[in-house]
């Protein structure tokens, strides 16, 4: 879902090229030169730049699927997200206008609550200039690392937390 002033649109979450086999390990993508250059030009980059989080989410074969071993349980992780969210609760309670959450801090929230040490500003530093982004994509990483920060009961953004949301940033794409 993308907020702009008024108005939310609710985009589809799939994202892959027309035949779906795009990246897949057992078959390649059956679509013509000319789909694959146009078909990601469908959503444009200042859209792109107001998603958070971009990941690509491979197709899961039978065996991993199929394994009895468990990963972190849903009750775990959703305790962690409410523990993160009591967080931001205190940390904007006082007059903040409206924030509630580190996605709805604006620019002077992220200047008071996103600050960065030595080693976070050298890395934002050499994203910004290699990755070309934007000034909307600086405050967007950001937030995001504020959230990584907070999921992880860390007070403090560290560098681990800024690489991750780094990640997230559209591949191959200059946003």
């Amino acid at each position: 879902m993308i907020m702009l002033c008024t108005t939310t649109i609710k985009i589809p979450s799939i994202y892959m090229y027309p035949c779906g086999y795009a990246g897949g390990p057992e078959r390649s993508c059956t679509c013509s030169h000319q789909t694959v250059t146009r078909y990601p030009k469908r959503i444009s980059g200042p859209m792109l730049d107001r998603i958070d989080i971009h990941i690509e989410v491979p197709r899961v074969d039978f065996e991993k699927l199929s394994d009895n071993r468990r990963g972190e349980s849903s009750d775990d992780i959703r305790a962690k997200i409410e523990k993160a969210r009591q967080q931001q609760r205190v940390r904007f309670s006082g007059p903040n206008n409206g924030v509630m959450t580190n996605a709805d801090m604006r620019v002077a929230e992220v200047r008071q609550f996103c600050e960065l040490d030595v080693e976070g500003q050298a890395l934002i530093k050499a994203a910004m200039t290699q990755l070309q982004l934007s000034a909307r994509a600086y405050h967007r990483i950001l937030k995001l690392a504020r959230t990584i920060a907070d999921l992880a009961g860390e007070e403090n953004i560290q560098s681990a937390h800024l690489a991750e949301a780094l990640q997230y940033r559209p591949k191959g794409m200059m946003v």
